[in-house]
């Protein structure tokens, strides 16, 4: 897909939505990035922010701003499908998400609704009742999940913006995956109501955006604050937590070759690198008290009123294993939500020690759609190795941003990990770090 080239140009932004709506109506056909567009709001909120411009005044940094959403967000008078066709009779929204009511609010142009995978709970960008949308980089390639329009949105220039949702990856994935931008907060955050959900523990709301000033924009607005500058880092004697272990495993040669690359350009700026690993944090959730996983058991108690009925037309990577979730005593989820309690404070402790951490965001790139299409050993091997650094976060309730990388083709990603609540700090270094890659 070929990025649509605005910047330096003299354009309205009525123009540049015209535009963008001209480019998707002359793929109507084949479109697999929208799964609804809002062509005449668009345009009455478009018209808006020009004249706002004419006159002098501004919203802020994302007024007129044009921004996709992923398609588990309420909007006020349709249902919330979150990619499965089985909500299309559900209840119409009575209003908007509390963040499609900030970003309005803010002067951002709600361009349309991107797609995902059904109920956000894979990873590889499939969803077998939609169209698959293709990769930025090569259409060829997976999207990544479940925010797979979003980030392609993004990245091919269809919006400025596009917010997508992140319970183990799901914004840093396909972020990575397609050369952009993405941001995990802190859980808890920016307000989940009309979200739908996946795990109420485990969800966080984020942008996905060529820059990180973008994305910490529409954080700062999306969480209810005040979108000001970030603050100014020098990455010379930055305490820099290098990930060892299992996150560097299986890494395709190119990508660690790019990681290598990075991490020397930080040595050369001044930053003091700490080695630290994850692992043992890692093993002791998978051999404590767990019986399934956080999101499995939640999101089978969100689905439970469908899922014994096998007859619905549900992906089998969700109804699946969520089936076998519901077999999970609520004593047994109690039991692993206070023992995860305690990994996260044992976590909090090691993060203590640096101001980030760095690992990759995934271990390999975009595959083609074609290798995990119908290969299913194939496709769990991916989609276990896409989501294997990035849940790390969401169990442990940290925050992070993936960058991507300097590589020779296919995008691969850098993630940033933060303590929990140190968003802008991750942020600002981040804006750092995108000004290193970029030198």
């Amino acid at each position: 897909m070929t990025e649509m080239k605005t910047e330096g140009t003299e354009l309205s932004t009525r123009q540049r939505l015209d535009a963008i709506l001209k480019r998707l109506e002359d793929r109507k056909a084949t479109e697999a990035v929208y799964v609804k567009l809002y062509p005449d709001t668009a345009r009455a909120e478009a018209d808006a922010a020009d004249q706002r411009a004419a006159r002098g005044e501004s919203l802020g940094p994302l007024d007129g701003k044009i921004v996709s959403i992923k398609d588990l967000f309420d909007v006020a008078g349709e249902p919330n499908l979150a990619g499965s066709i089985i909500r299309k009779t559900a209840e119409p929204a009575g209003k908007d998400a509390v963040i499609v009511e900030r970003l309005r609010k803010a002067g951002a142009i709600i361009i349309g609704k991107t797609h995902m995978t059904e109920f956000a709970f894979t990873a590889v960008g499939l969803n077998p009742h939609y169209p698959v949308p293709g990769n930025a980089y090569d259409a060829r390639l997976v999207a990544g999940g479940s925010s797979s329009g979003a980030a392609v949105s993004a990245g091919e220039g269809t919006c400025d913006i596009a917010i997508g949702s992140d319970t183990g990856g799901s914004v840093r994935i396909p972020a990575a995956l397609n050369g952009v931008v993405g941001f995990k907060p802190t859980h808890g955050r920016v307000s989940l109501e009309g979200a739908f959900p996946l795990s109420p523990t485990l969800d966080s709301v984020g942008p996905l955006a060529k820059t990180v000033a973008a994305c910490a924009d529409a954080d700062a607005i999306m969480s209810g604050g005040a979108p000001l500058p970030l603050e100014k880092i020098d990455l010379a004697g930055l305490k820099v937590g290098i990930a060892q272990g299992l996150v560097l495993q299986d890494m395709e040669d190119d990508v660690a070759v790019a990681y290598q690359a990075v991490l020397a350009k930080f040595e050369a700026a001044g930053a003091e690198f700490i080695e630290c690993s994850f692992d043992s944090l890692v093993s002791a959730l998978r051999t404590g008290p767990n019986k399934g996983s956080l999101t499995g058991i939640e999101a089978a108690h969100i689905h439970k009123d469908w899922l014994n009925d096998h007859s619905m037309p549900v992906d089998e990577r969700v109804s699946i294993p969520l089936r076998e979730r519901l077999k999970i005593a609520d004593a047994d989820y109690q039991t692993l939500l206070t023992f995860r309690g305690e990994l996260v404070k044992q976590a909090d402790t090691m993060m203590a020690a640096f101001d980030i951490v760095l690992m990759p965001t995934t271990p390999i790139k975009a595959v083609p759609i074609a290798q995990v299409a119908e290969d299913v050993p194939e496709y769990d091997r991916v989609e276990t190795l896409y989501l294997r650094n990035t849940q790390i976060m969401n169990q442990f309730a940290l925050t992070a941003l993936s960058l991507p990388m300097p590589m020779p083709d296919r995008p691969a990603g850098l993630m940033l990990v933060g303590r929990n609540g140190s968003d802008r700090k991750v942020l600002a270094i981040g804006s750092a770090v995108e000004a290193l890659l970029k030198a």
